[in-house]
């Protein structure tokens, strides 16, 4: 029994079973990375780029496979997780595209569909490398061109596409020679082929013809994708005290603050509210901050040196009501004269503050500017968050191997900073396609410094001055982030050799950039190789970032070797708090 066309029911059906196999080998998908490091994220990354089209998809129900392809594209563009996230929605986005304005699709137009999906992915990457999912989309695309011509029927298609890309990805270890000497297929590869294996389930076992195909193994049920509700926590700050006895002349953030946020007073929806964000841009001029959302309400209280930016900062997410400002430095004035509390209070409404009437040290009808810049970075670990924040950096998202921020991360994280200009710092290879998805997303103007490593970000970060134009300081900082080299120490997860390094299991791994430079079974030999290594082509300043699991005995005897090995470095230490890399080295 042969099917012609399928619509968008069918195609739900086709991608939810898709993502729920690869849901369900996900472990197995990330088993399959090419180094021996603890960064099993391809499967994650995957798996949770198309929970998010999943959902989106399920949101939107339609017959119209043009607005069911359309609705999946959405979600796995908005939850795309590192490289190999990325890659897969915009072989969907091509996908969608092509088949824009059908109700139902034959087999011309499927794979028309997919060898445009593969044209926009190959778009999408600077240097696309073959032998990744790439390479797999791709042949199994022209693949299906060709057969297309040949049948009308979608799930004979399906089979050959399915086939296709299984064989493509048994090759990928021809391709890229890494592959071959670990033994290992692709793994975003693989991942494909376990959506395109759901795929030709769905079809098969709504026609009847599970039995029909040799399609591998047998999988379970098909269970609930699980759909992640919680992005990346976005830090803030510590924020300071409140001080019950200060000089009048001491109170910094003098503007005692309360008003509510009403979502959608008048059926007006506010801006997307991202609580962490806004509590951290809060914090920027102010403390004392509370924030509480209940349903459509936000009520806000915070201490501000700049109270007409709070207010324009609030406005996008809704309609402000019950505004109350109290000047705390006339308060304490009052206090200290009257020996009694209460009084000095001065409320004014929003478009009196807005104007700048009644504020002190604001001209009447000066409107409050957004700042000129801004920065948000990546970071993983409490130390390195807090280093970038004490830095000029106003966002942090928590992110690293096992934990990508996706594209919608960063789109909120945009959107939540009142600057002109937005600087983002990925600060891991795997990251920097997401950013820069999410520059081309948003209307502001955001410049991506693609940051590869933690060094090359805190490298960047120093470059930055503010009083520069935006284009300067990208090509400083771009150029500070390059003449950094970077180092880290892990454990090896696998017997291996790799560029001519004998590995085994469990010992400690110096990795300078890209490179695997040494393997040992002590912790302190493995940094002293890595350093070693680093300080070859010479240096000035030696930056170590401790990690969690760094004992401080162990990074004593690592500095006092570095002095006594190399007497004219200068040398800086600071507790990064980063998981799985004991110690993080930057060199300069």
């Amino acid at each position: 029994m042969s099917k012609r066309f399928i619509n968008g029911s069918d195609f739900a059906a086709m991608a939810l079973l898709g993502a729920d196999y690869l849901q369900r080998n996900a472990e197995h998908v990330n088993a399959l990375n090419v180094f021996p490091v603890p960064d099993g994220d391809t499967g994650t990354n995957m798996n949770l780029t198309m929970s998010s089209g999943v959902r989106e998809l399920r949101s939107k129900p339609s017959n119209s496979i043009g607005k069911a392809t359309e609705a999946l594209s959405k979600g796995l563009l908005m939850g795309a997780r590192g490289n190999s996230g990325v890659i897969l929605s915009q072989l969907f986005r091509g996908f969608s595209r092509s088949l824009s304005g059908l109700e139902e699709a034959g087999t011309v137009q499927l794979a028309a569909a997919l060898q445009y999906g593969v044209d926009l992915a190959y778009k999408a990457v600077v240097k696309p490398v073959e032998g990744t999912i790439l390479t797999v989309a791709k042949e199994a695309a022209r693949h299906a061109v060709q057969y297309a011509r040949r049948t009308n029927d979608v799930v004979e298609l399906m089979h050959e596409v399915h086939q296709k890309a299984y064989d493509a990805l048994q090759r990928t270890p021809d391709l890229l020679p890494v592959l071959k000497q670990v033994g290992v297929v692709d793994s975003g590869g693989q991942g494909l082929v376990f959506i395109y294996e759901g795929f030709l389930r769905s079809l098969l076992e709504v026609d009847g013809q599970l039995d029909t195909y040799d399609i591998g193994s047998e999988a379970a049920p098909p269970e609930q994708v699980a759909v992640p509700t919680s992005p990346p926590s976005v830090r803030k700050p510590e924020q300071l005290s409140a001080q019950s006895r200060l000089s009048t002349e001491e109170i910094e953030f003098l503007y005692d603050m309360e008003f509510f946020i009403n979502r959608k007073l008048k059926g007006q929806a506010g801006a997307f509210f991202d609580e962490s964000a806004y509590k951290r841009a809060l914090s920027k001029d102010g403390d004392s901050i509370l924030v509480i959302a209940e349903d459509d309400i936000i009520k806000v209280h915070v201490h501000s040196r700049k109270p007409g930016d709070v207010l324009n900062l609030s406005l996008p997410y809704g309609e402000l009501t019950d505004i109350h400002i109290l000047n705390m430095r006339e308060q304490h004035r009052d206090l200290l004269e009257h020996e009694q509390a209460g009084s000095g209070t001065a409320d004014y409404s929003a478009a009196e503050l807005l104007a700048g009437e009644g504020v002190q040290g604001v001209p009447p009808g000066q409107v409050f500017e957004t700042a000129p810049f801004g920065i948000i970075a990546v970071a993983l670990g409490e130390g390195i968050a807090d280093i970038f924040l004490e830095n000029e950096v106003d966002t942090v998202l928590s992110g690293g191997q096992t934990m990508n921020p996706s594209t919608e991360d960063f789109v909120k994280a945009i959107e939540a900073l009142s600057a002109e200009h937005i600087y983002i710092l990925p600060n891991n290879g795997n990251i920097i396609l997401a950013a820069e998805q999410a520059a081309e997303l948003s209307e502001r103007s955001v410049t991506i410094i693609p940051t590869r490593t933690i060094p090359q970000g805190l490298a960047a970060v120093l470059a930055f001055k503010e009083e520069e134009t935006a284009e300067r300081n990208s090509v400083w900082m771009k150029n500070a982030a390059e003449q950094v080299v970077s180092g880290q120490v892990t454990k090896a997860v696998r017997d291996t050799t790799i560029e001519g390094v004998d590995i085994r299991e469990g010992d400690y791994i110096g990795i300078k950039e890209k490179t695997i430079v040494v393997s040992k079974a002590a912790l302190q030999e493995a940094c002293q190789g890595l350093v070693a290594s680093m300080l070859d082509a010479g240096g000035d300043l030696l930056t170590i970032l401790s990690g969690e699991e760094a004992d401080a005995a162990e990074t004593a005897s690592l500095c006092e070797w570095i002095g006594e090995q190399y007497p004219e470095l200068e040398l800086e230490v600071h507790k990064g708090g980063q998981p799985l890399y004991p110690y993080v080295f930057a060199l300069e």
